[in-house]
């Protein structure tokens, strides 16, 4: 029974390792790429369509295609500077439309090019922000700001933190339409939309604001990653993807494919990628209805923000602010907005299903890295936590171990007595197991609860913007990609490159860290004599090898884990082998081979 619980084990191993193998050739990890930023090619864009209060959608015509620079010089713009943003807003439909983060270099200690967020409509990839009303109850398009209206500026000639900037615009019957933006120090704008009606009759519009984005953007396309609209609808968290968008139900009236909820009081929607996320919130307790849109007429991607249509009195002036996040998803910062009352804004990160572990992994470990000073130190400290966690499950299954090593003698003893008699057998060791009070399958219950571990660590590592371009120590110099160095030029020894990350060859450009990734799991085998099965032994022997070459073109972060996980283990196990008076052989076992080959000869 013994043999054929371990084999059927090994079966399970080998199983699972081809799985992975085949899984990761399928959807290997991501490339060491630069994130997304501004294109090179070109295509034709429409200013994206506003949801008139009847539904009804007014023709746009399209932009002809140009250079980023042309369509950026195509209106006057307002410049927007402040310690952590870069770029201006248009005054031809008051659009925020040119948008960059200056604390994040497209490559590496590359300081020249920044994250480029959002770009203007006719240039490549256009994704940027409106904002407008929508006429209602005997009003038209021509008595409200649209697409392409003119602002003129009333106060303010740079956007900054401590400077707003009003826009103005009369309509010429009456209405005087006013915007003003601000910015904090971090990644908000607070819009306020005006309007000031001078006619001697009541008007009714409604207020909106859109994120639109043409064509389809260039993503990772790694499953475990969300890229596409993402929302909060009171409570409820959703995903849209780019691809599921255009399979909407199509909506007569705007000629468009929609998905909308109505909000009663706590919401945001927009689009989020993996690491920069750009959304739309009212304020907290506003209702609004919440829009996921795809125009197949202009190939544009919208995610709307429309709120309830607004009475204006005669002589009255009414007015409605609301929020715009465009940036960087880091945890602090969003948090800080979540506590000003952007609810479950901490949700536009990607944590995945195991979020009740991502969470917790992430916040430990960003903890760490505030106190340490290094997110490199901070996994080590975090791989520390985790063990000391699980150190009571690990003490229980290191001294079975021990105990079904010390009844090796008596097991063989079984095995020659019974023969081939296979249930007298499996009788006798469950005997000898309940008599010496030893759970076999002890041992696996903890490597059962590092796979989730491993996976929400994994998960953590690929999502989450604190890890982007961070250092650890020596050549590691960004934990969010794999380990650059490779044995394939001896670490950089001899004088030519290794495959393109983008090569099935890379899988063999193994650095530092995925070696001693596959040395630790090797000698923690040792720990233990190889199984007398020659099959089994040989399976047994490959594997560290096998999960090196499977993890080495991970992120460096999460193979850092592996590396610490493995050493303290190694540590543990032996520590409390000896506790038990069991004392492994860790040389024999490493170099038995050699003395066998000895005595053949």
């Amino acid at each position: 029974m013994e043999e054929d619980n371990n084999k059927n084990m090994i079966l399970a191993m080998v199983l699972s390792a081809l799985v992975v193998l085949v899984w990761f050739f399928l959807f290997p990890p991501e490339p060491p790429a630069e994130p997304e930023t501004t294109a090179v090619t070109q295509t034709s864009d429409g200013v994206a369509t506003t949801p008139a209060a009847d539904g009804a959608i007014p023709a746009i015509a399209a932009t002809p295609a140009q250079s980023r620079d042309t369509a950026l010089a195509k209106s006057e713009r307002i410049e927007i500077k402040t310690p952590r943003l870069s770029g201006s807003l248009s005054l031809t439909g008051g659009r925020i439309d040119d948008l960059q983060l200056t604390d994040y270099n497209v490559r590496l200690n590359d300081p020249s090019e920044k994250i480029t967020l959002l770009s203007p409509a006719g240039g490549p990839n256009a994704y940027y922000t409106m904002y407008g009303w929508a006429p209602a109850s005997g009003l038209t398009y021509d008595n409200v700001p649209t697409a392409s209206t003119v602002w003129q500026i009333e106060d303010g000639t740079t956007l900054t933190e401590t400077t707003p900037v009003t826009l103005k615009w009369d309509n010429g019957t009456g209405l005087t339409f006013r915007r003003t933006i601000s910015v904090d120090a971090e990644y908000k704008f607070d819009i306020t939309q005006s309007v000031e009606n001078t006619t001697d009759g009541e008007v009714r519009l409604a207020p909106y604001g859109i994120i639109a984005r043409k064509g389809e953007p260039e993503t990772i396309g790694f499953y475990i990653l969300h890229e596409g609209v993402v929302r909060n609808s009171d409570g409820e968290i959703q995903e849209i993807d780019y691809d599921d968008m255009p399979d909407q139900d199509l909506d007569p009236r705007e000629n468009a494919n929609i998905d909308a909820i109505g909000v009663e009081s706590e919401g945001w929607i927009g689009f989020t990628s993996k690491y920069w996320m750009t959304a739309l919130a009212p304020q907290s307790g506003q209702a609004f209805n919440s829009v996921s849109k795809y125009s197949a007429s202009n190939d544009t991607y919208q995610t709307d923000m429309r709120l309830p249509t607004m009475a204006v009195a005669a002589g009255a002036t009414q007015s409605i602010t609301t929020s715009l996040f465009t940036g960087a998803k880091e945890y602090d910062v969003i948090k800080s907005y979540e506590d000003g009352g952007i609810a479950k804004f901490v949700d536009s990160i990607d944590w995945g299903w195991f979020f009740f572990l991502t969470k917790p992994i992430f916040k430990v470990m960003h903890f760490l890295n505030n106190l340490i000073g290094n997110m490199g130190w901070a996994i080590i400290g975090l791989t520390l936590i985790i063990k000391a966690i699980l150190f009571p499950l690990a003490y229980k299954s290191y001294v079975s171990m021990a105990r079904m090593k010390e009844l090796q003698p008596e097991m063989e003893a079984l095995k020659e007595k019974h023969g081939d008699d296979r249930q007298a057998l499996q009788q006798g060791m469950m005997k000898l197991y309940k008599d010496k009070k030893v759970n076999p399958a002890a041992g696996c219950l903890p490597i059962l609860l590092q796979i989730p571990i491993f996976f929400s660590l994994y998960k953590v590592i690929f999502v989450t913007i604190e890890m982007y371009h961070a250092p650890f120590f020596g050549w590691i110099h960004d934990l969010s990609a794999p380990d650059p160095t490779s044995f394939l030029n001896l670490f950089g020894l001899l004088p030519w490159s290794t495959p393109d990350a983008t090569s099935f060859f890379a899988i063999f450009s193994i650095g530092v860290f995925p070696i001693l990734m596959g040395v630790t799991m090797w000698l923690q085998q040792k720990l233990n004599p190889a199984p007398t099965d020659k099959t089994q032994a040989q399976i047994f022997a490959w594997m560290p090898w096998v999960f090196m070459f499977m993890l080495g073109q991970f992120a460096a972060g999460l193979v850092i884990y592996w590396v610490a996980n493995n050493t303290i283990t190694f540590i543990q196990q032996y520590t409390i082998m000896r506790s038990q008076g069991v004392k492994p052989d860790i040389w024999g076992n490493m170099f038995g081979f050699l003395r066998k080959k000895k005595d053949t000869a």
